[in-house]
């Protein structure tokens, strides 16, 4: 299954965000009808009506059909106006009721801009729609825009297209293929709407074959010229989303077979508009990358280290992607001399984790799938993230701490990986191996990358994510509920992912441990609570104490105690990794 299957509105922002200015949005009557501005056609029967009624005709079932039989002909908006009022003034007047806002429409929020005309206006001011094609002959589109200050290119008539600014130089060009309600010759009735100008039509050709499209609030069964424009074009460049509340009517049927349109069922224009402003908003402030490549890089991965043969491959792409990170991370949003904010650190890190979770996802492919031969590739890439980190001269201490937080993701990803697999002498092996450290030495990767032996681990500081304020073990916590997500592709059916996750972190732990002679352990074991402790990077373990009971039960069984020591763990030695557990503990209970 697609990972965006159930989630259409993720992919058309996606869409909206990764081809921008690319989609324009044909907009129907819906969107006037959720400001109560009645459509043309229903103008046109309420004049009849009241005409009708001036008169003293009875009430009828059916306006058309009574005007039908009475006039001998289709009922027309054009005539019915200049029936009733003989100079343009005396028509607006007419008109005005049904399309500008009272005082009282204003406080109840009738007749005026909807949040959906409010939502494409914003994606309009930033760069991503740029062409709106509407049947609807109101200006609340035009309002909203020019409530933001974009003076949108309106295209109402033939004439007015030929003295239209160029679609290449507006910023917003707005084809009201029905005319303005202001303009007398608007189109309204069947035969009206049978066929468009000449000029239209190329225009729609034109439209509709270099823009991808959004169709909302459009029923696809009225309009027989829209329809035969949208028909008649064979391009699919870009894709087609079509709205709709409930079961599609068979026409529109039709154009979305034809143009192998994307359905998207929503509650209304409104949600769906602010959905996509929402979520492209986001998209701004994370840069995330698009889930279908990240899946994409995530199935290569996959792909190659199935296959021997395929290493060079395997090496080439982990490469490239250890490259473009690099090149990201140079970039001047990271600037270590910027002024530091609490909101400034949340969107930084969040900046990091969207440009790590590529690598990280594949590193716990590598973790969880590999054979040992795939360490290489891991290492190769912290290393290119510490040297990136450490050609900063200058700045600010805490983004000077924190530039190797792409490291620690990787770090995370490729241990909770082997420790899925169980790959025991692999984890070991990987928080042993040495990398250039931050001053002019060199650590293990326990020590450079683990919780609270990384240099940017100042508890204080993770504390200012959103929803930490008050964790005590705020970065372990915010790790685990990222590899919640990310860790789907890599970790496979697991129920229990925190007694993994607090797996990996004790046995990270008890690593690290391993770096300290066992005398000196033990003269901190038999010195008072207060004093008598080694400082141990631990993090959710201090405090959840069932998982960590559970954890403790499994260390003191024989056959994995075995295998732990035979991996490396505790020096080799069964005896040693039991004195680690010890110091583990001592710490655990400082810091509860």
């Amino acid at each position: 299954m697609s990972l965006l299957t159930h989630d259409p509105l993720t992919q058309v922002s996606f869409s909206v965000y990764e081809n921008k200015g690319v989609f324009a949005v044909l907009l129907g009557s819906g969107l006037s009808r959720a400001a109560e501005i009645p459509t043309g056609w229903e103008i046109t029967l309420d004049l009849i009506s009241r005409v009708a009624a001036a008169q003293g005709v009875e009430p009828q079932l059916d306006w058309a059909a009574w005007y039908r039989a009475k006039a001998g002909a289709e009922p027309d908006y054009s005539k019915l106006l200049e029936e009733l009022a003989s100079t343009p003034d005396e028509r607006r007047s007419i008109l005005h009721s049904y399309i500008e806002p009272s005082d009282e429409d204003r406080e109840q929020g009738r007749k005026t801009p909807t949040a959906a005309h409010r939502a494409i206006a914003e994606l309009v001011r930033a760069g991503y729609i740029r062409v709106i094609i509407t049947t609807n002959f109101d200006r609340l589109m035009e309002s909203a825009l020019r409530e933001l200050g974009v003076e949108p290119t309106i295209v109402a008539s033939v004439d007015a297209l030929q003295g239209a600014e160029p679609i290449t130089h507006s910023m917003c060009y707005i084809v009201k293929l029905h005319g303005d309600y202001k303009d007398a010759r608007i189109l309204n009735t069947d035969q009206e709407l049978s066929q468009y100008p000449l000029e239209y039509d190329r225009l729609l050709d034109r439209l509709l074959d270099e823009f991808g499209l959004i169709v909302c609030g459009w029923s696809g069964e009225w309009d027989h010229a829209l329809r035969s424009a949208i028909l008649r074009m064979p391009n699919r460049r870009y894709p087609v989303f079509w709205t709709a509340r409930g079961p599609l009517a068979s026409a529109a049927e039709e154009l979305v077979k034809h143009r192998r349109a994307r359905t998207i069922q929503i509650v209304d224009a409104d949600s769906f508009f602010s959905s996509i402003l929402q979520r492209i908003q986001t998209l701004e402030q994370t840069r995330r990358p698009n889930p279908l490549s990240v899946e994409l890089l995530i199935n290569s991965t996959k792909r190659y280290l199935a296959k021997p043969e395929h290493r060079i491959q395997l090496d080439q792409l982990f490469a490239e992607q250890a490259n473009r990170l690099v090149v990201q991370l140079d970039r001047g949003e990271f600037d270590p001399n910027k002024n530091y904010s609490e909101q400034t650190f949340r969107e930084r890190v969040a900046r990091y984790e969207s440009l790590s979770e590529p690598l990280a996802r594949m590193a716990g492919v590598l973790g969880r799938w590999g054979d040992g031969s795939e360490l290489s590739i891991v290492l190769d890439v912290l290393r290119a993230i510490c040297a990136q980190a450490r050609t900063a001269r200058g700045g600010s201490t805490i983004w000077l701490s924190i530039r190797t937080y792409p490291a620690v993701l990787i770090f995370t990803a490729y241990g909770l990986g082997l420790t899925r697999a169980g790959r025991w002498g692999g984890l070991h092996t990987f928080f042993s191996e040495e990398l250039p450290g931050h001053d002019s030495g060199s650590q293990c990767t326990v020590e450079a990358f683990f919780l609270g032996s990384w240099q940017g681990m100042k508890p204080a500081l993770w504390n200012e994510l959103e929803n930490l304020k008050r964790r005590q073990t705020a970065l372990s916590d915010h790790l685990v509920a990222i590899f919640e997500e990310w860790g789907r592709s890599f970790l496979g059916i697991f129920h229990e992912f925190e007694l993994m996750a607090g797996r990996f972190e004790l046995l990270a732990s008890l690593a690290y441990v391993d770096k300290f002679e066992s005398a000196e352990i033990e003269a901190a074991l038999v010195s008072p609570p207060a004093r008598g402790y080694l400082r141990v990077p631990i993090g959710r373990l201090s405090w959840n104490s069932e998982i960590r009971d559970r954890l403790l039960q499994e260390l003191q069984t024989e056959t994995f105690a075995t295998r732990l020591a035979d991996a490396g763990f505790g020096r080799g030695s069964k005896e040693r990794l039991s004195l680690n557990v010890k110091a583990f503990l001592r710490h655990a209970g400082s810091v509860l």
